[in-house]
């Protein structure tokens, strides 16, 4: 078999700060731990949030546009012909695609030229933020589709991080050879041996009082009206319980008056976010746009439980009754109701808790990854074996 040698093409990587770009650099550092040469292209805007592995990546702002309505976003519009060239003076065996912008459109032309492998990993549901930005990206919701429908089963592999993505994506009729690739988590800085009393008081939080967390960028998309409206009219009910939401965006100051007297802390990474996490007593994501639920997981991996939307992704982590509920995606009514049942039973709450961090140990990224390049060299293999015929 020839030597594995990946190229990366991704429409984020480092300009935004999200579980697509942290999935892909976590990829990129365990590629790079296993001596599997790699080379990354992708835009970037003109600040970017994540220092990437320099020397292998290749980013320009030239390349891409900024998303209407979302001007953080960028789609890239073209592979230019630089780029071509220093891939093929990459001698790339492997092409793997985690976004089907023209960048990655022309990645897959290019490798079919070539006679090249093709992987592609879906990070994003992109069909399900037309709800939020109907204004914008209504007139393009029939066409990207199409395209979708077109592009993934072109590909030898798709890796899909759930099978409820996998099931939601037949139902648009978009197919291919899916395969589950999961996310990972570090369960040594997620972990309940975080959580920190004397972090609560300095928060303002008493020590009888019951911390509902939200973890995201602060953008309506992430159904943070739902968390706010929720935890409302549960303080209405027990006024003991109290907010800390966790993160930075453009919805940042409206939820902050909504919330007047709920704990915004800003963006936390590393032991800052650990400590968030694990000093909280339920995680509340109603969220029903996810591929997987990151922060799920991350809360889950520090002992807290769950009340998530049953919904793609939060619900291939959270076992309704064990470690957290289910709640109707949208709907505000069953939310709270759910959170009221968790908070009334606090050693059914402890319970949750402890299987949370039970089912994260499941998600290691070290055994996740070595997966994934175990399945990246079948395809290889595969498809050398079909050209040799």
């Amino acid at each position: 078999m020839s030597e594995l040698r990946v190229a990366l093409f991704t429409g984020n990587y480092n300009h935004i700060r999200d579980g697509v770009a942290l999935t892909l650099n976590r990829l990129v550092h365990y590629l790079e731990q296993q001596n599997i040469p790699v080379l990354i292209f992708a835009p970037s805007g003109p600040n970017p949030a994540i220092n990437p592995h320099e020397g292998t990546l290749r980013v320009t702002p030239s390349i891409s546009m900024p998303v209407p309505g979302r001007k953080e976003y960028r789609v890239a519009t073209h592979f230019p012909r630089k780029f071509r060239q220093e891939l093929e003076a990459f001698q790339p065996t492997l092409i793997h695609i985690a976004t089907p912008d023209g960048l990655g459109i022309g990645a897959l032309k290019w490798a079919k030229k070539h006679d090249l492998p093709v992987v592609s990993s879906y990070h994003t549901h992109f069909l399900s933020y037309v709800d939020y930005y109907k204004l914008f990206l209504g007139p393009v919701k029939w066409p990207f589709k199409k395209m979708m429908q077109w592009f993934y089963p072109q590909c030898q592999r798709v890796y899909v991080p759930s099978q409820s993505m996998i099931d939601e994506l037949g139902v648009e009729g978009i197919t291919g050879d899916m395969k589950i690739w999961a996310r990972g988590i570090d369960t040594k800085l997620f972990n309940p041996e975080k959580r920190d009393p004397e972090w609560r008081k300095k928060m303002g939080f008493a020590g009888d009082e019951i911390v509902v967390s939200f973890v995201s960028r602060l953008v309506w998309e992430k159904e943070l009206g739902t968390y706010i409206e929720s935890v409302q009219r549960m303080q209405q009910r027990n006024p003991k319980v109290r907010a800390l939401v966790v993160g930075d965006g453009a919805a940042r100051s409206e939820a902050q008056k909504k919330l007047p007297n709920g704990v915004f802390t800003g963006f936390c990474s590393g032991e800052d976010l650990a400590r968030a996490y694990a000093s909280s007593d339920l995680f509340l994501f109603p969220s029903y746009t996810e591929t997987f639920g990151n922060v799920t997981l991350e809360a889950m991996a520090s002992g807290v439980p769950c009340l998530v939307a049953n919904a793609i992704g939060s619900s291939s982590l959270v076992v309704e009754g064990e470690n957290g509920r289910l709640a109707r995606s949208g709907d505000v009514d069953d939310f709270t109701k759910k959170l009221e049942y968790m908070i009334s039973d606090p050693t059914a709450l402890q319970n949750m808790g402890r299987r949370s961090r039970e089912l994260a140990l499941n998600y290691q990224w070290n055994h996740i990854n070595e997966a994934l390049v175990t399945d990246y060299r079948t395809v290889v293999s595969n498809f050398q074996a079909d050209l040799n015929q």
